[in-house]
């Protein structure tokens, strides 16, 4: 009687075991679902990022950038007129009176921030998109000044472009100092000469791969790809300090 109680005891172990086992098989199986559901739910919510990112730069592709020009100069003759001054002062050969066509010029914000520790941005819309690119190819090739004031003159991007094009600005440097010729090509992939080929790079994480095989390269970027945390650890240790 003890042998068949034993007997009866495992075997309605066995079946709680089995019913578990079951159980657990199920949840895993619903985890997974749930898992590629929620994978699929990100792949469509950073292509929709994409594509509404795609749509703003479209919107700009004609704008123009002027970085470090003071408040209230255009007060005056408009924002419209520093363009031309800054064409004038750095490129008299290019022309814009009768060649190039400006649709308008405006501060961006549009409103003041008294906040703000530098000048708003001058956004110049150029009427075609070769009249942006030409001035762009001429500030490339020298420093640029408005009154002798060293100024900055960009493609106008997203917000969420410029943040991604901004994460290159660390290595682009690097790569600079070292006239390694980099650029950012749209929206946000580094291309640099190298060994006499152009090497382009989607993101960090492939540049990195690339440069463990060239020492050389490795050590030019050695500071500028160290991997954000441990960038963060970094400060955090010498604040300890």
């Amino acid at each position: 009687n003890t042998m068949d109680q034993i007997k009866q005891n495992t075997d309605s172990l066995n079946a709680r075991v089995d019913t578990i086992e079951e159980q657990i098989s199920i949840i895993e199986d619903r985890q997974a679902e749930w898992l590629q559901t929620e994978e699929e739910r990100e792949l469509r919510i950073k292509r929709n990022e994409e594509s509404i990112r795609e749509i703003a730069d479209s919107m700009r592709r004609k704008n123009l950038r002027i970085i470090g020009i003071p408040e209230n100069v255009e007060k005056e003759n408009g924002a419209e007129s520093v363009l031309n001054e800054i064409i004038e002062e750095n490129f008299p050969n290019l022309g814009i009176e009768g060649e190039m066509c400006v649709e308008e010029a405006f501060r961006s914000p549009r409103f003041v921030n008294v906040k703000r520790p530098t000048a708003r941005h001058i956004v110049v819309k150029m009427a075609k998109m070769n009249d942006k690119e030409r001035i762009l190819r001429a500030a490339r090739q020298k420093k640029i000044t408005y009154k002798g004031t060293p100024i900055r003159l960009s493609a106008d991007f997203s917000t969420e472009t410029l943040q991604a094009r901004r994460e290159w600005s660390d290595i682009f440097k690097a790569l600079k100092d070292k006239n390694l010729q980099p650029r950012i090509l749209y929206p946000a992939r580094i291309s640099f000469r190298y060994e006499g080929e152009i090497k382009s790079f989607p993101d960090k994480q492939k540049l990195r791969e690339f440069v463990t095989k060239s020492p050389p390269l490795q050590e030019i970027l050695k500071k500028a790809l160290i991997p954000e945390k441990r960038k963060k650890g970094r400060k955090g240790s010498q604040n300890t300090e």
